[in-house]
């Protein structure tokens, strides 16, 4: 809970304040006095009487009611006084600098524990321990970084990591980004981000709240919240970018499925990004540069105008834009001769607009309004202006400012001079803008927030035997199922699959020959890695050829029988699914056989999948003109493939216990699709 004496106090105490500003107590007092709070101020130093100008007392004990206490003193002297602050003092907003908690193990635990059930006790709010603090409107609790220039409809901000808040702080700041709410929440003993975004989604005005957040996590604590509050959030128009630390899996785990070794918790990160439409980053700088992107109007199409006076930087971000998926698409035509007419000779309009290095503001001036009016297949525009330093560019920036105030379409500025024309950038941040320095990053980025997908809505499951799906898992043991028993689950599930048969002795596999007829395939069961091992036989088309690879299969290590099916042909597709601890299920698509282990071709979602989100994962594949079909090679049912997807989300839904699943391949064709092998292991 964050209760408003956290965010809006009337009354705060630095427990642990000192007139040394080198030291947190008393950095967080001078922040709170120069940035003028307007509540009551109160310290805490049995050293002192007063420090900063402030009357301190000897002991909590002495103080009067207070709303919030901003301690920084040992680890072994912070219970002691959260106790008597929320339980005496009335005290209900807490901020704990101090480390020496559960990031130093068992001990810490339990006395960071003790003191969150002390302010639970009163309905209080805590921030940390471990962090450097809050910012809001009304104080600047924070001990450490550059403390930003406060707007209302600025970005929100939460980290867990106080360092790298600073560092988020001291590369956005110098892009001209202004920041409302900060919270650095170190430990997240009782305060996480899900706890943040839930009060940012609670609180939500579209007149009066921040649209931009911007999160540094560690760990998702709780996805499902995540999920529910972020997606709420974006879908009011919020736009969200988040970095989570951590993106390799730690040490190799035991997989034994072609899915467990293809997912983790960084894949189930990014599909929890994705359901969520936040988008993900992966260093500071990205970070930053998606929050300025946010910061322009939103671009309404992919079709991108490169504005420069120097030929290199529009080239590599002419390369990089395309690269990522964007279109610089050629200018030509009537009205791009006439504003040719209107440059310096030696300029180009065809895109990249390049007008020259003696290029000037009113030449730019002609060249956006071009843009805006006149080139309908042009949605946005990139304007890359720097100075060799032998003039000012005042009135280039100026234009700049008045056509991103006025224009359609976004402008978004790369100001590459910080020296040279720092004076000139800093007036253009004093008129309310912000800008880019690297013309790559900005492109990189630019592809990725573009590409980032609106939140899919949650999904209802199509219907599946759900009581014959509980009646198989019920009654199974843990570890992966006999093939009958997948065939029966898929079944169950509405997935189509390849008749079958499974024989223990030679009789019984001729008998089930005779009846599927030929050609056959012939597989041993048992070992996990058919493939492996030589248990996998094609193209059998003799009564013969049974008899023979019946006795061969069934001599491998580990074979308790033997599975004989019809051979299909179509396009092979490789669909799975495991489960990621807090996370739930993962489904993976891709295309199958070989090509899933050689090329790792695929994509991810957190089940369940909507419609949407399971078109999605097949049209992102690289693979999917495959599977449209390609150079006149037929291509595989997509509606099927569609609904083979559903029906998987909807069986994880049945049976929670599955935790891998792989059903590899599904041969498809544009009349079929078809699950040719699968494999699933339950654990209850």
């Amino acid at each position: 809970m964050i209760t408003k004496e956290l965010l809006d106090p009337k009354s705060i105490v630095i427990v642990g304040a000192s007139n040394d500003v080198s030291k947190p107590g008393g950095k967080v007092l001078k922040n709170i006095i120069d940035h003028g709070f307007s509540g009551k101020l109160f310290a805490v130093n049995p050293k002192e009487k007063i420090v900063q100008g402030v009357e301190c007392f000897s002991a909590c004990e002495n103080l009067p009611q207070v709303d919030l206490a901003i301690i920084a003193v040992s680890a072994q002297y912070v219970e002691a006084n959260i106790r008597v602050l929320a339980l005496q003092k009335g005290c209900k907003g807490f901020i704990l600098f101090s480390a020496g908690f559960s990031e130093i193990g068992d001990e810490g635990i339990a006395l960071e524990k003790r003191c969150v059930e002390i302010i639970n006790s009163v309905g209080g709010s805590l921030i940390g321990p471990n962090c450097i603090g809050v910012i809001t409107e009304k104080y600047k609790g924070v001990f450490a970084g550059p403390i930003p220039q406060f707007d209302p409809m600025g970005c929100d901000c939460v980290s867990a990591s106080g360092a790298t808040m600073v560092f988020i702080l001291e590369a956005a700041i110098p892009r001209g980004l202004k920041f409302r709410n900060i919270f650095s929440i170190g430990n997240s003993a009782q305060i996480g981000v899900e706890d943040i975004l839930e009060y940012w989604d609670n609180e939500f005005d579209a007149t009066t709240s921040s649209k931009i957040k911007l999160l540094y996590l560690e760990q998702v604590s709780d996805p499902k919240r995540f999920l529910k509050h972020a997606r709420s959030l974006v879908k009011k128009g919020c736009r969200i970018a988040a970095i989570k630390s951590g993106s390799t899996e730690a040490g190799s785990r035991a997989v034994s499925s072609h899915t467990g070794s293809l997912a983790g918790s960084n894949t189930a990160v990014s599909s929890l990004f994705r359901k969520a439409g936040v988008v993900r980053c992966y260093s500071r700088v990205e970070l930053v540069y998606v929050a300025a992107i946010f910061s322009h109007k939103q671009l309404r199409g992919d079709r991108i105008a490169v504005i420069t006076h120097a030929g290199g930087p529009g080239v590599m971000l002419t390369d990089v834009l395309i690269k990522g998926g964007l279109k610089v698409p050629k200018i030509e035509g009537e009205k791009a001769d006439e504003l040719l007419s209107k440059l310096y000779p030696g300029s180009s309009v065809s895109n990249p607009i390049d007008f020259l290095a003696t290029g000037t503001a009113q030449h730019l001036g002609h060249i956006l309004d071009a843009v805006d009016y006149d080139f309908d297949h042009i949605d946005g525009s990139v304007v890359v202006f720097g100075t060799t330093g032998m003039w000012s560019v005042d009135d280039v920036y100026e234009v700049l400012h008045e056509k991103m105030k006025t224009s359609k379409k976004p402008i978004f500025p790369i100001l590459p001079s910080v020296i040279q024309a720092a004076d000139e950038v800093s007036h253009f941040h004093s008129m309310g803008h912000v800008n880019f320095t690297d013309e790559v990053s900005f492109g990189y980025v630019l592809s990725r927030v573009y590409k980032t997908s609106k939140p899919y809505d949650e999904s209802e499951l199509v219907e599946v035997d759900k009581k014959r799906i509980r009646e198989i898992i019920d009654a199974s043991d843990d570890g992966y199922l006999s093939p009958s028993t997948v065939a029966e689950l898929l079944d169950a599930s509405g997935i189509k699959r390849v008749q079958e048969f499974t024989a223990t002795n030679l009789s019984d596999a001729l008998k089930h020959a005779e009846i599927l007829g030929f050609p056959l395939v012939m597989k041993v069961v048992g070992p996990v890695h058919k493939s492996d091992v030589g248990g996998v036989k094609l193209n059998v088309t003799q009564i013969y050829e049974v008899k023979q690879l019946f006795s061969e299969l069934m001599k491998i290590k580990d074979a308790t029988s033997v599975l004989l099916q019809q051979q299909k042909s179509g396009t092979e597709v490789f669909i799975g699914a495991k489960d990621e601890e807090k996370f739930g299920h993962q489904i993976v698509c891709g295309l199958g056989g070989i090509f899933i282990e050689v090329f790792k071709d695929v994509s991810f979602a957190l089940s369940p999948v909507g419609k949407d989100e399971a078109k999605d994962m097949i049209s992102h594949l690289k693979s999917y003109p495959i599977i449209k079909g390609v150079r006149g090679r037929e291509g595989v049912n997509e509606e099927m493939l569609i609904e083979t997807l559903l029906k998987l989300s909807a069986l994880l839904a049945a049976a929670p216990e599955i935790k891998e699943l792989d059903i590899n391949p599904l041969l498809g064709s544009k009349n079929d699709l078809v699950a040719v092998d699968a494999r699933v292991n339950i654990v209850h």
